[in-house]
């Protein structure tokens, strides 16, 4: 508690919350959000967004990304006063309706989401990729996602599940392990 400007002590500070105009998935709204709250706190806490995670919160592990014009942005290191006036995609704004993206299809048949934890950053990264490079090489995915922990899948399946979306859903996509001995291996960088 601080000294408040009319000099009554003990009282706590006044509200400080201030109005923020966002796009966020194609609509705009506005909220009163604390001007400290990162971009990842307004869009779980003020507009019920959960499917960005919080993670380290230190922008090391990648589970807070989301697209901003297109561009993964680390949400937890961004204050929404950052992106006024830009489009913020989130991992809601993906499917169109009922319908799911091709990345969250290929992700699911894939099984590139283990604990699923890391899959809203990992599916936002991996579309911002495909949206500037619609056939990328194992480099380019593994560059796409660097940003993004995981700690359940081993990466091979997150490749297979970009690769497949990126070739139209399955049909001549390439698979980048075998069973058996003979494992291909897809390290993450």
């Amino acid at each position: 508690m601080t000294e408040r400007g009319d000099g009554v002590e003990g009282m706590p500070d006044p509200v400080t919350k201030q109005l923020t105009t966002l796009r966020v998935n194609g609509e705009t709204h506005t909220v009163a959000a604390e001007p400290h709250h990162t971009l990842l706190e307004v869009l779980r806490e003020e507009l019920g967004l959960t499917g960005t995670k919080h993670g380290c919160e230190l922008g090391e592990c990648g589970a807070c990304t989301v697209l901003v014009d297109g561009v993964p942005l680390l949400s937890c290191l961004t204050l929404p006063a950052q992106v006024r006036g830009m489009e913020v995609t989130t991992v809601e704004g993906l499917a169109d309706g009922p319908r799911l993206h091709p990345l969250q299809t290929a992700f699911a048949e894939e099984g590139a989401a283990q604990c699923g934890y890391c899959t809203p950053g990992m599916l936002m990264a991996a579309k911002a990729l495909l949206d500037a490079n619609p056939q990328p090489t194992l480099e380019d995915m593994q560059q796409a996602i660097a940003g993004n922990l995981c700690r359940c899948t081993g990466y091979t399946a997150i490749y297979e599940a970009i690769a497949k979306a990126a070739s139209g859903g399955g049909a001549g996509a390439q698979p980048l392990r075998r069973t058996g001995a003979g494992r291909a291996s897809a390290s993450h960088t």
